[in-house]
């Protein structure tokens, strides 16, 4: 055997731990890591909702979503002997109001359609128990007459599967039971755009083919508040008390119809949005649905992960690689679309509404119908939905906060100069100004227009939202500046350090309020499920005091909204290469500072460099290993930007195993 110097082994040895000690993960003492919500005490005043719906004694038709008698009777077992109590509407809503306090693990029975199966399973059951429930039927699927099939969502079905009124009326009669509305004749899926798509006709606005338009709104409140009207009228006749709890179809809310609801006495609405929650007002009631007949082991483990958040996975993608002028081929790009997010296997899309083909951040038409800007092609409504319904991932609305076309009179946000007039930025996005009343009227209207013409899961607002140190000296935000105490000129709001972080703070919280003005705005039409996420600087994340240079702050970013989207793309900060994974320990280990702050905060990666001469896709091995690196350093929510479905950039089969979600992410 041939010698080989003892110092040269420990050498190498030495470089082989240097290098394994660059990319391994930091050891987190035990009692320092997350604790899983399944580890924790059950949390004072959460409420357990369950969904059921058919129960049969022998094979579980999934069609209507049924349990098996035997796994039903085993599940209460399981949950009595687990320390959960059943509640009644009477004691949720006198807890609201101050009354008793609720048992220490309650929880909510609801069964959904009206099936005859509640009668003749279920009932005895709960008699045995002295358990309370909630049945929920559909106004017109008990209306049916005996000898004809009901209309189950355009499937004729049998007419005794379902309740009759009469056994309703005896239902009540028990004190057991709370009868609710599950609509009169809304639970069914309606046409919602041209394309043709299906969506639950309670929360949608739908689409005329023949006339080509949209209702109206009052043609919407008038549809919703007859059926509301009906179904109410139906079940007080039936059980001699006005319903108090409305049950969205399909779990779909609508913000619209719940100020109708709400208007006609209704005191609690539920979906079917997974999580416990306190039913402490209308527009909060989740509920776990139980599809696929779960036995009681795997009903034990949703319930003990009923509260743990789910990864968010990321891919965010410009609806302009989707559009093109022939239809059939912009079909085509839907479905190369689709494909992809269903084989990346992620959670979620940041789906771009508005149009910008050239690239310059300048809004001059959008993906939906609306008031102010042209419609480019009504095709966002189209796209989530496919996504949702086909690649199983949520969608947010990605749009823009102040960066529209809009009329060439509104005010934009000028650049102050000490030596010359105030203009607009041309290195920076052109800006309506934010501080102008017509300026926030018709932006408020436009994320309106979203918000009634399509279906999506939440809203990502957009880099635009950003005021530098020299920013806004537009008449009206001057007289904004005046009107909070401060002085009216920008060379005295920057005449020293105070001025100019009181001025800086006051900027920075005046766009976290328009942009919650706008998520009011929205939530009033499409509904209180509605998340929020922005997306935010890396510097200001970094270097707290460049919230200057942007009207940026991170600890407001995360008081405010549901998601913070750092954009982690160290060479769009100008970061050289072999600094780049520093840089981003760096970004994460700021925010990590902060209790819980990552749980809220979703990372956005570079899928491309825009760097002047290195235009191109980023390498995807490069790209997965600052996924894995974000993991290693505790991140949990993440994703990137572009996405190039028709180039396959990043390379699918590169990023997939470091991004995707699923337990086993391979086709």
């Amino acid at each position: 055997m041939a010698y080989f110097p003892r110092w040269l082994l420990l050498g190498l040895s030495a470089l082989l731990l240097a290098a394994c000690a660059v990319e391994a993960p930091p050891f987190t003492p035990p009692l320092e890591r997350p604790r899983a919500a399944a580890e924790s005490p059950w949390p004072q005043g959460r409420v357990l909702a369950l969904a059921y719906h058919d129960v049969e004694d022998g094979e579980a038709d999934q069609r209507f979503m049924s349990v098996r008698t035997a796994n039903l009777i085993e599940q209460l077992a399981w949950l009595k002997a687990s320390g959960f109590q059943a509640v009644s509407v009477d004691q949720l809503l006198a807890a609201r109001q101050g009354g008793p306090a609720l048992p220490d693990k309650p929880l909510l029975l609801s069964f959904d359609d009206g099936y005859v199966s509640f009668y003749e399973r279920v009932l005895p059951i709960l008699r045995a128990y002295q358990w309370p429930a909630v049945l929920a039927p559909v106004g017109v699927w008990l209306d049916t007459p005996a000898d004809q099939p009901v209309d189950f969502g355009g499937v004729p079905v049998a007419r005794e599967r379902f309740l009759s009124w009469q056994q309703i009326g005896e239902i009540a009669a028990s004190g057991l039971v709370e009868i609710a509305a599950h609509t009169d004749a809304l639970h069914y899926g309606a046409q919602a755009n041209p394309q043709g798509n299906l969506q639950p006709a309670a929360a949608t606005r739908l689409y005329d083919p023949a006339r080509r338009r949209y209702e109206s709104d009052a043609e919407h409140d008038a549809r919703i508040a007859r059926d509301v009207e009906r179904i109410s009228a139906k079940i007080q006749a039936a059980s001699g008390r006005a319903p108090r709890v409305w049950v969205w179809p399909y779990g779909e809310a609508s913000g619209s119809a719940l100020r109708i609801v709400g208007d006609n006495g209704y005191e609690l609405a539920l979906t079917l949005e997974n999580g416990l929650g306190d039913f402490a007002n209308l527009q909060q009631g989740p509920r776990m649905l139980l599809s696929g007949d779960p036995d009681t082991s795997n009903l034990a483990l949703a319930v003990s992960r009923v509260e743990e958040q789910k990864l968010m996975r990321v891919a965010h993608v410009d609806l302009d690689y989707v559009y093109d002028p022939d239809p059939q081929q912009m079909d085509a790009n839907l479905g190369k679309l689709v494909q992809r997010i269903a084989d990346l296997r992620i959670s979620t899309v940041f789906l771009q509404a508005y149009a910008d083909p050239e690239g310059d951040g300048l809004v001059k038409s959008l993906y939906f119908p609306n008031r102010h800007l042209p419609v480019r092609a009504d095709l966002f409504n189209r796209v989530a939905w496919q996504l949702r319904t086909r690649a199983k991932v949520e969608v947010f609305a990605w749009m823009p906060v102040l960066s529209f076309d809009l009329d060439p009179a509104l005010p934009r946000v000028l650049r102050w100069s000490a030596d010359a007039a105030p203009q607009v930025d041309e290195a920076q996005y052109r800006r309506l100004s934010p501080f102008d009343p017509e300026v926030r009227r018709q932006i408020g209207e436009i994320y309106e227009d979203l918000a009634r013409h399509a279906n999506f899961a939440g809203v990502l607002y957009h880099d635009d939202a950003l005021l530098s140190d020299f920013e806004d000296a537009s008449p009206a935000a001057l007289a904004a500046y005046r009107a909070a105490g401060l002085p009216g000129e920008i060379a005295r709001l920057r005449a020293d350090e105070d001025s100019l972080q009181r001025w800086t703070r006051f900027k920075s919280r005046y766009l976290i309020d328009f942009t919650t003005e706008l998520t009011a705005r929205v939530r009033a039409i499409r509904g209180p499920q509605v998340k929020t996420a922005r997306n935010l600087y890396a510097q200001p994340v970094i270097n707290p005091y460049s919230e200057t240079w942007f009207a940026q702050n991170l600890d407001d970013f995360l008081a405010s909204y549901d998601w913070t989207a750092p954009m982690a793309m160290p060479f769009m900060e100008g970061v050289e290469a072999q600094q780049a994974n520093a840089w981003l320990d760096q970004l994460v280990q700021q925010i990590a500072r902060r209790p819980g702050a990552l749980q809220r905060t979703v990372f956005e990666l570079q899928a491309r460099d825009w760097r002047r001469g290195s235009q191109g896709p980023i390498d995807s091995q490069l790209l997965a290993q600052w996924m894995r690196r974000l993991q290693w350093q505790g991140v949990r929510h993440f994703g990137y930007y572009p996405d190039d479905f028709h180039s396959d950039q990043p390379r699918l089969q590169t990023i997939r195993p470091a991004l995707s979600n699923a337990w086993y992410p391979l086709p």
